[in-house]
């Protein structure tokens, strides 16, 4: 079979304009051009959640035009990734590496489950073996549903240290948080105010029926946790 992946989201880094017309035009571009070259499939990684933010939106948006030149699409959708190159990753590292005591907004109780690197790569790869059965969504997530709170609680473990006290406070907007994220950590604010808009929403497996189609039992939050710091601070 003709696969062809496609694992792109631009999210506005440094970058004039909307995101979401950037991610647009190049799903639409890669639709056509894959039809074009014959290719069977697309595997794409997306998000999960339902929720009304600009990110999330566009990820399902970029699946919806993925599929629209009739190329079979398997669609992964995926909570927070565990893995140092993860954006939303490094947001927590470098919060609680350089915040004992922070001031938190809600989205730190939203319940989420996160899942190792190695475990979506280990999906992706495996996707292109598989056959008409996997022209369907997939949601996929590690063994452990947490909060983002409870995820900088183990992120504060993997680096031996102790967990942030968190001052909850219910007036910081996203863009407020994203400007506090700019302000404290690496992560560019362009790409900070849409994954905040974003942590409000649930990202929780619905649907575990598509990882049933793997052989992939994932590692659990400790262990990616301890492995993706290593990863961050060997990088």
């Amino acid at each position: 079979m003709r696969t062809a992946y496609y694992l792109i989201h631009s999210m506005g880094r440094g970058g004039p304009g909307d995101f979401a017309d950037a991610d647009r035009t190049a799903a639409a571009n890669f639709a056509d051009a894959a039809a074009d070259a014959g290719v069977e499939r697309i595997i794409y990684l997306g998000g999960l959640g339902e929720g009304a933010s600009p990110h999330l939106r566009s990820r399902h948006e970029t699946a919806e035009l993925l599929s629209s030149t009739g190329v079979g699409l398997t669609y992964f959708r995926a909570a927070v990734v565990l893995g140092g190159g993860s954006e939303s990753f490094q947001t927590i590292y470098h919060l609680v590496r350089r915040l004992p005591v922070m001031v938190t907004p809600r989205w730190t109780t939203t319940r989420t489950q996160p899942i190792a690197i190695d475990d979506v790569v280990g999906y992706l790869a495996s996707a292109a073996d598989l056959g008409p059965e996997a022209d369907r969504v997939i949601e996929i997530g590690g063994p452990d549903l947490t909060t983002y709170g409870g995820m900088m609680d183990e992120m504060a473990r993997a680096m031996g240290r102790r967990r942030p006290v968190r001052i909850r406070v219910p007036f910081l907007t996203p863009r407020l948080s994203s400007l506090w994220i700019g302000l404290v950590t690496p992560v560019d604010t362009g790409v900070a105010r849409p994954l905040v808009e974003g942590l409000s929403t649930e990202t929780v497996v619905a649907d575990p029926s598509g990882m049933e189609l793997f052989a992939i039992e994932p590692i659990g939050m400790r262990d990616a946790m301890t492995r993706a710091v290593g990863e961050l601070e060997a990088g």
